[in-house]
């Protein structure tokens, strides 16, 4: 399948892909045909590689619907965010649309990924974060022209869904990487374990990621070893990722990261790209 340029990421995610992909690129498996991706977030690997199969799969549920909505109702979507402004006052009452649970259940699904979308291109650094309520919480951006209804890439992305053989879920990621056939390549980019104690960032869904989830993560990729199946992993440089998996292929990557709210602490920091192929 010819690759499409304009397949790109639709909605900004924290540990985003996107800046690193120059140094991942090299990294993967020279033929993908088959990929499974349990932790999706904005995609940005799924998109530079393109798959004919692909199992994409994220927690948070509403991101899921998103994508699903952009492959099946992408004009309807395109003609909803051309009705959100960049303005402040609609910005607060688009974001205060799920705290009436009621109310919010009688959206359709192209509302709610419109909404999603709107938030992400207008709220302060493109920062999808949730409170323990699971609400959206991240204030406005101010930004002058951002780029909330970008049809071409909207629509290069749902032409791509649509040719290729996608299944989308919202499980848990265990689950998903237990049904993984042989042959599929595997990439997995988790919720990154913390390099301190301030820099702690869990808060895209509800609930977190801490080290029993990075153990049981572990446990699994040595159970996708034992299979046979390639798998790749992203996560921060530290000493206790660096021990879990001491047994697989180590690479240094450097990032930046823009997620600090102080300007001058933000950088590039060493990453981890595991693999457990040559």
């Amino acid at each position: 399948m010819q690759k499409d340029r304009l397949v790109a990421p639709v909605v900004k995610w924290v540990g985003g892909k996107r800046q690193l992909l120059a140094d991942l690129t090299p990294l993967f498996p020279e033929c993908v045909t088959s990929y499974c991706e349990p932790f999706l977030g904005g995609g940005a690997v799924l998109f530079e590689l393109q798959p004919d199969i692909a199992y994409v799969n994220d927690i948070n549920a509403e991101l899921m619907q998103m994508y699903e909505v952009i492959r099946d109702n992408v004009d309807e979507l395109i003609q909803a965010l051309s009705g959100h402004p960049n303005e402040e006052g609609h910005f607060y009452r688009v974001r205060d649309w799920d705290r009436d649970k009621e109310q919010y259940a009688r959206l359709d699904k192209v509302q709610k990924a419109a909404r999603i979308i709107f938030l992400n291109k207008t709220c302060y650094n493109g920062l999808f974060r949730v409170n323990n309520a699971g609400e959206f919480n991240t204030p406005f951006g101010h930004y002058k022209n951002p780029n909330i209804v970008n049809a071409p890439v909207l629509k290069a992305v749902s032409a791509y869904f649509r040719r290729a053989r996608m299944v989308f879920g919202s499980r848990d990621y265990e689950e998903v990487l237990g049904e993984v056939a042989k042959g599929t390549f595997v990439y997995l980019d988790p919720p990154y374990d913390p390099v301190s104690d301030t820099a702690n960032f869990t808060g895209y869904t509800k609930g977190g990621f801490d080290r029993s989830e990075q153990i049981r993560l572990r446990r699994c990729c040595d159970e996708l070893d034992r299979r046979g199946i390639r798998f790749m992993l992203s996560n921060s440089a530290t000493d206790f990722i660096r021990e879990q998996y001491a047994a697989y292929n180590i690479t240094i990557v450097k990032a930046k990261r823009a997620v600090n709210s102080n300007a001058a602490k933000r950088g590039h920091v060493d990453e981890v790209v595991i693999r457990n192929y040559g």
